[in-house]
């Protein structure tokens, strides 16, 4: 199922019932995993493994060299994709200028067209992000998190898992997990629905959104929010997810939002409990 005008390299291991489309480029040291899709005009770069059940689209470029002014010619890092994961339209994903490190995209991964994941990043497992989002070096991108399109992240920064991400954000500092970062550039609370998505109970996504509160929205400093947190949380791992992702930010949190009034809390409270909304 290799189209005849592919150029595959002789050294590449490549699976069963896996079909390479038209004037695609296969390099040496390349593997790929059974029944995978790659579309025309694909080129996958040295030193690059996909997993099975992927689906390349037209023109993306996996496993190229970064650009970055420590890389040299020869020089042997790695780029490897999971299982289950679809790559579209001219995405670009580049490997890190350090010899034998890797860029990793996760399983079940979603990049939609124009996505680009520079060198070092780390895509956790059923990540979605949209069209024309970029992602600088050593960006870290955790299990579940959603980024909308024309996204720009800074090199370094941390996006938590099951964080959602409005469009156009700019993003300089971490995003803590379970959090929604809305077009302002402000944490304005959870990402419920994605909370929900995830079947979180409904006593663990209140812990969440309290959290969320108390370190966001109560004009606490960090240390105090963070001590006041744990104080209250009844052995709820995600919650300690929460606060462990806050202590080891190296570039600081995104802010909440200032003009964030708290209102409707009685209601939102009860809802996240299961129990009855209080009237009036």
């Amino acid at each position: 199922m290799i189209h005849p005008t592919a150029i595959v390299s002789p050294d590449a291991k490549i699976g069963k019932n896996v079909e390479i489309g038209p004037y695609a480029v296969i390099e040496d040291n390349v593997t790929i995993g059974d029944n995978c899709y790659i579309d025309a005009h694909v080129k996958i770069c040295r030193y690059t493994t996909v997993g099975s059940d992927c689906c390349i689209y037209f023109n993306a470029l996996v496993g190229a060299e970064p650009q970055d002014h420590r890389f040299y010619r020869g020089l042997i890092s790695f780029c490897e994709i999971g299982h289950h994961t679809v790559i579209r339209e001219f995405v670009t994903i580049h490997r890190p200028p350090f010899e034998q490190l890797k860029t990793v995209v996760g399983n079940h991964v979603l990049l939609m067209a124009f996505v680009h994941v520079a060198h070092d990043v780390v895509i956790g497992d059923h990540v979605t992000i949209a069209n024309h989002t970029q992602l600088s070096g050593h960006v870290h991108v955790d299990d579940g998190a959603v980024l909308s399109g024309f996204v720009m992240i800074h090199q370094f920064c941390r996006i938590g898992s099951l964080a959602m991400i409005a469009p156009t954000c700019l993003i300089g500092q971490d995003v803590p997990p379970f959090s929604m970062l809305r077009e302002t550039n402000y944490i304005c609370g959870p990402n419920t629905i994605g909370l929900r998505r995830a079947n979180l109970s409904p006593n663990t996504r209140l812990a969440i959104r309290r959290a969320i509160k108390t370190f966001f929205f109560e004009g606490l400093s960090s240390p105090h929010a963070l001590e006041q947190i744990a104080k209250n949380n009844n052995d709820c791992p995600e919650v300690e997810m929460f606060i462990n992702f806050i202590k080891q930010s190296n570039r600081g949190i995104m802010p909440g939002n200032p003009k964030y009034t708290g209102v409707n809390d009685d209601v939102r409270d009860a809802l996240e409990s299961g129990a009855t909304a209080p009237r009036g």
